[in-house]
C-alpha cells in the first residue's frame, strides 16, 4: 500500500513531464489534434451504442426505445463509475426487474460479458493505437492495421473492468509496432470522461446480448416469456 500510495503521488508529476515533453516536440496543434481524437472516440462508441445495438434488438423481436428505457439504471451507473466489475450488481437487478430477462441467462451472460465482452474498449484501443501513430508519424500498413484491430479485439476480451484497465494493452500494442508509448501522456487528461462513455458501451453491450440471448431461449416461466415478448 505505500508503495502504491507513493506512486499515485508522483503519478500527477510525470504525467505533466511527459505531456511537457510532447507539446515541446509537437506544439501546441497537439491540442486540436486530440480534441479531434476525442470525437472520433465518442462518436465511434455512440454509433456502435446506438446503431449496432439497436438493429439487434430489433432483430430480436425488441423495441431500442423501451429496452434503453428499461437498462437505463445499468447505463447511469456505468457512466458514473466507469467499471464494468462495480455496475454489475446494478446489471444483473436491472436485467430481472426492468427488462425480464431469466436470472438462469442474466446470471451467465451478464457475468461472463462483464469480463468478456468489452466493445468499447476494443474500439477505443484501435483508435488509439492508430491515433498515436499518425501522430508521432509511424507509417501503418493496411496488414498492421489490421493486426492492430485483431490484438485489439483479442484484447477487449480480457481487459479487466475497472477504470483505465485498457491503458497496459494500449501500451503492450505501441510497443509492438514502434510507436512511443509515452503518448499515452497526451491522453491521461481525458481518458476519464472516454473511460465513461466506454465503459457504458460495454454496459449495455452485455444487457443486449442477454436479452438477444433469452428471445432465442425458452423461458423459465409462461409470465417471463409474456413479459419478454
Amino acid at each position: 500500500m505505500r508503495l502504491i500510495t507513493g506512486i499515485l503521488r508522483l503519478a500527477p508529476i510525470g504525467v505533466g513531464a511527459l505531456l511537457f515533453s510532447a507539446m515541446a516536440t509537437l506544439g501546441w496543434d497537439i491540442l486540436a489534434a486530440i480534441g479531434a481524437y476525442a470525437a472520433v472516440v465518442i462518436g465511434g462508441l455512440a454509433l456502435h451504442g446506438l446503431g449496432v445495438y439497436s438493429i439487434v434488438l430489433l432483430l430480436h423481436g425488441r423495441s431500442p426505445i423501451a429496452f434503453y428505457r428499461g437498462a437505463w439504471p445499468a447505463i447511469a451507473t456505468a457512466f458514473a463509475t466507469a467499471s464494468s466489475s462495480a455496475t454489475l450488481p446494478t446489471t444483473l437487478r436491472v436485467a430481472d426487474e426492468n427488462l425480464a430477462i431469466p436470472r438462469r441467462i442474466s446470471r451467465f451472460v451478464l457475468t461472463a460479458g462483464a469480463s468478456m465482452n468489452q466493445n468499447g474498449t476494443a474500439l477505443f484501443e484501435g483508435v488509439t493505437v492508430l491515433f498515436l501513430a499518425q501522430l508521432f508519424g509511424v507509417d501503418l500498413s493496411l496488414g498492421q492495421q489490421a493486426v492492430v484491430m485483431i490484438i485489439a479485439v483479442a484484447g477487449g476480451v480480457g481487459t479487466a473492468g475497472v477504470p483505465s484497465g485498457s491503458l497496459p494493452a494500449i501500451a503492450m500494442i505501441l510497443t509492438m509496432f514502434g510507436i512511443p508509448a509515452e503518448g499515452l501522456a497526451l491522453i491521461l487528461g481525458i481518458d476519464r470522461i472516454l473511460d465513461m462513455c466506454r465503459t457504458t458501451l460495454n454496459v449495455g453491450g452485455d444487457l443486449v446480448i442477454a436479452a438477444a440471448v433469452a428471445r432465442n431461449e425458452p423461458a423459465d416461466d409462461p409470465a417471463s416469456a409474456e413479459v419478454a415478448s
